[in-house]
This record gives structure tokens, C-alpha cells and sequence, in this order.
């Protein structure tokens, strides 16, 4: 029986305050919560979990303070089965934390504060090039430093391994990451700020999709309730969202990107990645979070 294959994540570590609120305030305006609980976050550390639920290997290097959030952090990955050996405590800096407000429908809003998470850099990169050696796919984003991400990309690429940037939240990219990136994964907000065009649906999506794709080997603009496009430099096609009743949208698309670099690294299509994730993301929206 063949070993699971090692999802690598390069990446951001949250503590998350999660509050439940009828809606989110306008300036100025104060609204009476129903409730709230700590979650363990970070687009980074969701994914290497959600590759770790979805049947792979997780690892993950990133960057935590020395403080409770941090301590935290690690507990977390460490009950999760994710290999942190690479995730270094920055006594310099407080751990990365974020506060977000998730809506009666589901939908939320969040602002993040990435302290420790801007602190990864190349020498991250070096220490962990044995880690990256045995990875079959690298994934990153965009919750640390773009120069951090394109050293951790470049190092990839040399050794010969597949790149995955969900390029969230928006920003432009340099160069030299752009270069070396071989997936490609945004929402629609994400997708307009690349390309300079607004998405309102699926057939501009997947115009967009199109465009980013004569950059990108391959691209994946995620919709919500509207589903996904696909386009790659041979084939273009959309799937459609699964029906679920939404309980929190918080971390969808990091369940969506774990379960998607999991089915690329076992060798899967495009196609079967992508509906398999798209499973997943739907699976998730529909559970309760925990509260522990």
C-alpha cells in the first residue's frame, strides 16, 4: 500500500474569535451578539488540516509568537495529525489572531491582525528544504509576505514540485512568484482584482478564468451558492454549487483547497480534484462549527 502523499503548506496560523451576530455593524452602530467561541484559524493551518481530513499527509510551516494563542496554534495541529515540526515560535512577535462576525445565514466578515505570520521568510524556506524534497504539492496564500511565498515557490519548483496559490485576501502578485505558480485558486472578489474585470456570475468568471489562464497553467475561480469555473490551456468547464443548507461559510474555502491539493497529489484529473473538493466545501458549510 502506497504512503499518502505530503501536502505541504506554507502559510498563515490564526487564533480566531468567532462572534454570532444578526448582521454586521454599520459605522458607528453597536449590535447585541447571541454568542461566540475560540477556533484554532489561519488560511495556512486550515488547509494542512483539511489535507490531513481529506485522506494525505499535512505539513505545515509557518510561524507563531510565544503566547497562549500560539500554544494553541500547535495543540491544534498536533491533535489534528499535521507535522509542525517547521513552525517556528517568534518570541518578537504576538501570535497572528482575527475576529469574525458570522451572519444568522451563514455569511461572515472577518479582520485579521497576522502578527507572527509576517515574520516567514526565506530562511523558513532553507530550513524546511528537506520537508519540501518529499512534498508532492506546495500550497500557499496570501496571509504572508508575497517575498516569503515566492521563496517558498522558487524552492518548490526547483525540487520539482507542483505549486497551488490561493491567492487570498487580494493583492497583487510579483513576478517571480507569478512565474512559478502551476494552480491558481480564487474567488470571484479575487479574480476581478487580478484580471481588472468584475465578476457578477458564471460567464464572466469563467472569462476571467480564461484570461488569468494565459498566465497560469491552470485556474479555478470558486463562486459560493454559484458553484466554480475551471480554465487550463487545453479545456474550460464550470460545476455547479452543491444544494446544502448553509450553517457558517467560515473556512469553506480552506476545506476546499486542502481536499483539492490531496486528490492533485494522488495523481487525480483536474475535473475529479475539483469535484471532490467542491463535496467537501459543501459537506462543511453544513455542519455546525465546533465550539471547543
Amino acid at each position: 500500500m502506497h504512503p499518502a502523499p505530503l501536502v505541504t503548506v506554507f502559510g498563515s496560523l490564526h487564533y480566531d474569535v468567532m462572534v454570532n451576530s444578526p448582521g454586521r455593524p454599520r459605522r458607528g452602530e453597536t449590535l447585541a451578539g447571541t454568542g461566540w467561541f475560540p477556533k484554532c484559524g489561519g488560511k495556512g493551518g486550515n488547509q494542512a488540516i483539511a489535507a490531513v481530513r481529506a485522506g494525505g499527509q499535512g505539513a505545515m510551516i509557518g510561524a507563531v509568537g510565544d503566547d497562549d494563542f500560539g500554544r494553541a496554534l500547535l495543540a491544534n495541529l498536533d491533535r489534528s495529525g499535521v507535522d509542525r515540526r517547521h513552525v517556528r515560535v517568534e518570541a518578537a512577535a504576538k501570535s497572528g489572531m482575527s475576529v469574525a462576525i458570522v451572519e444568522t445565514e451563514g455569511d461572515y466578515g472577518a479582520i485579521i491582525v497576522s502578527g507572527a505570520n509576517l515574520c516567514l521568510g526565506a530562511a523558513d524556506v532553507s530550513a524546511a528544504r528537506g520537508l519540501l524534497a518529499e512534498t508532492a504539492i506546495l500550497v500557499l496564500q496570501n496571509e504572508v509576505p508575497d517575498a516569503a511565498n515566492a521563496a517558498a515557490a522558487m524552492a518548490a519548483k526547483e525540487l520539482g514540485v507542483r505549486v497551488l496559490l490561493n491567492a487570498a485576501p487580494a493583492r497583487r502578485l510579483s513576478r517571480e512568484l507569478s512565474q512559478v505558480v502551476d494552480v491558481l485558486v480564487v474567488n470571484a472578489v479575487e479574480a476581478g482584482d487580478l484580471s481588472g474585470r468584475l465578476v457578477h456570475g458564471p460567464q464572466d468568471a469563467l472569462g476571467v478564468a480564461e484570461d488569468l489562464a494565459r498566465s497560469f497553467p491552470h485556474v479555478v475561480v470558486t463562486l459560493g451558492g454559484d458553484g466554480l469555473v475551471y480554465a487550463g490551456q487545453d479545456a474550460a468547464f464550470s460545476l455547479p454549487a452543491m444544494p446544502v443548507k448553509v450553517v457558517c461559510t467560515h473556512g469553506a474555502g480552506d476545506e476546499f483547497i486542502g481536499t483539492m491539493a490531496v486528490h492533485l497529489a494522488e495523481g487525480a484529473s483536474m475535473r475529479s480534484a475539483l469535484i471532490a473538493a467542491n463535496a467537501a466545501a459543501a459537506k462543511f458549510i453544513s455542519t455546525p462549527e465546533a465550539t471547543a
